[in-house]
């Protein structure tokens, strides 16, 4: 509408015929239709309140944005329709406040989780009852996601630079250990049958741990710096028995019970023998863990079409409904001492298998982790998503 196209419209009331009246009324309808249609094909959402805070005027994107319906709130205060933010103060046109631009932003929940940013602009308008306030948009939820991964990929090229130091102060003494282990099982040649027996199981059981840390903290890094998997034809069966093994010492400590079951043959499939070997590691170290004093542990293999599927399950403290839906994210831990990357690691490496895992879960009854891998050898390769959402058992 042109400037002062109204102004003069009054002024000339007086002067006005009825045919002439009713051509500038027509003209004032058609511009007021061209005004509501640009305004409801843009992106950004447009309100309007007047002196009062009530609202005027919505458009379809603010309405989409906010969640509210223009209808159901029109000459309401706008705190009616957009809650949890101090209106008075925003909108105080008596403090001087309208000779600058106001810009906000807020969050929303429903119903959609959204970020908003919004700013105010006055309404100049001279005459009782003038004046007002117009709020612009705009949906940033994009531009905050963005800011959130590119802090998220800083802090995890930290952990990397972090990892490989302490990764390489570790490796140190851990083959100095190794070296002495090799020379006290030298040394205890001399001893007496009696005496060296004994002492040589436990320098083995030594010698073993010392090897299963050196290969955690290389599979670790393989982890935070991903490289393709080698892969090989392997016996996933064998590979659940020596991760076992593995951890025999701590699963008696805490009087677990451990069950196996699986059918009479299974298929080798396609797989990086060490990666797959620190996913069981990880899920059944997560398992025990829950599991403080004592419970049972279930470990079932089973075939689809498509999949040799793998089953632990746990009977310990399961995963609280706020945690659950982020148990996979990298420095998420419920525990005093976790780093929050072991489950991180585990979708890492089966993802990179073209594989799929799945999470099960009740309070108070334990948690059951699924990790099917891919039978085939020409897989489609799953990127930066869970494949199947962690589902939450309902009671």
């Amino acid at each position: 509408m042109k400037s002062g196209f109204v102004e003069k419209l009054l002024n000339r009331l007086d002067r006005l015929d009825r045919e002439s009246l009713q051509t500038n009324f027509l003209r004032l309808v058609e511009e007021r239709g061209l005004l509501e249609t640009i305004f409801q094909s843009i992106q950004e959402g447009i309100i309007v309140v007047d002196r009062e805070a009530k609202l005027t005027y919505a458009n379809r994107a603010a309405e989409s944005l906010i969640g509210f319906s223009f209808e159901q709130f029109e000459g309401r205060p706008i705190s009616r329709a957009i809650r949890d933010i101090d209106w008075e103060q925003i909108l105080d046109v008596e403090d001087g406040r309208w000779s600058r631009l106001i810009s906000r932003e807020l969050e929303i929940t429903y119903p959609q989780h959204r970020f908003v940013s919004f700013y105010v602009v006055p309404l100049a308008m001279e005459g009782e009852g003038g004046g007002g306030a117009v709020i612009i948009l705009r949906d940033v939820t994009h531009e905050r996601k963005e800011e959130a991964d590119l802090v998220e990929s800083e802090r995890l090229n930290a952990v990397k630079l972090l990892a490989a130091g302490v990764a390489h102060e570790i490796g140190n003494p851990l083959n100095a250990l190794n070296i002495h282990l090799q020379l006290l099982d030298r040394e205890m040649r001399h001893l007496p049958d009696e005496w060296r027996e004994p002492l040589r199981e436990l320098v083995a059981v030594a010698v073993a741990e010392t090897r299963r840390l050196d290969l955690i903290i290389t599979q670790f890094l393989k982890a935070l710096r991903p490289s393709a998997p080698d892969l090989a034809l392997v016996s996933i069966e064998s590979l659940l028995k020596e991760t076992l093994m593995l951890m025999r010492q701590e699963i008696q400590n805490r009087s677990i019970d451990v069950r196996v079951d699986q059918p009479d043959s299974l298929p080798k499939i396609p797989v990086d023998r060490d990666q797959i070997k620190q996913v069981f590691f990880n899920l059944i170290k997560n398992a025990i863990q829950a599991m403080p004093d004592g419970g049972k542990l279930g470990v079932s293999l089973s075939l689809s079409d498509r999949f040799l599927m793998i089953a632990i399950q746990d009977t310990g403290s399961g995963i609280q409904p706020e945690d659950f839906s982020r148990i996979f994210e990298p420095y998420h831990t419920t525990k005093s001492e976790g780093s929050g990357l072991g489950l991180m690691i585990v979708q890492r490496i089966v993802q990179d298998h073209g594989g799929e895992i799945e999470v099960q879960s009740k309070p108070g009854e334990g948690t059951r982790f699924t990790v099917r891998l891919p039978l085939a050898e020409r897989r489609v390769r799953l990127l930066n998503a869970s494949p199947s959402a962690p589902v939450q058992e309902v009671s």
